[in-house]
């Protein structure tokens, strides 16, 4: 479980696995953590000094941004909580909903189409994490999500470097998709 807090950029390495240079995150990972990149839940393996690599199973590839990714490019990246972690963000469980297109990003305004799919989820100031970034909706309609970004997120996350096109890694609030589970199966939908 993560908080959307995230905690260093990291850089796409060249090669053969999905491989990240870091500094931060390296500090207490040990093989077979999880880790967040962009909002993925991943297994740590390979560390070294400067680096973490992950596999990433097909499933992570087709329901994620990550299989866009080259060497050079940002990510995002998170370790998970602890028993003592303050809860800063919300809680997010590095499960990607789905992917996003980034419309505009101006004047500190995110705006992210988000599939059809999810839209039944987000609510006017409720959580999303985008790319792994815990965020509060500031509107939603038609499936066009928008959400303030302050100066320190926009600088502290790969935000900073995204134009509009860009695939982006969707997650909805948990509590959101429990309830609409629930509610679903009290109607008598499976």
């Amino acid at each position: 479980m993560f908080t959307g807090i995230i905690e260093e950029l990291g850089l796409i390495e060249p090669g053969p696995r999905f491989t990240v240079s870091c500094h931060l995150v390296l500090s207490d990972l040990t093989p077979g953590a999880s880790i967040a990149v962009n909002g993925v839940c991943l297994t740590a393996v390979d560390i070294t000094a400067h680096t973490f690599s992950a596999d990433l199973a097909p499933e992570t590839l087709r329901v994620t941004n990550l299989g866009d990714l080259k060497p050079g490019d940002t990510v995002n990246l998170e370790r998970p909580v602890t028993p003592v972690t303050r809860l800063s963000g919300h809680i997010v469980q590095g499960h990607v909903d789905g992917v996003g297109i980034l419309e505009s990003f101006e004047n500190y305004v995110l705006k992210v189409q988000v599939p059809k799919d999810l839209d039944r989820f987000l609510v006017y100031k409720g959580s999303i994490a985008i790319d792994g970034i815990s965020l509060t909706i500031a509107d939603v309609h038609e499936c066009l999500v928008t959400v303030a970004i302050i100066p320190h997120t926009r600088e502290a996350t790969n935000l900073k470097v995204r134009k509009p096109g860009d695939r982006l890694n969707i997650e909805c609030d948990v509590l959101a998709k429990h309830v609409d589970k629930l509610i679903s199966h009290f109607k008598g939908n499976p």
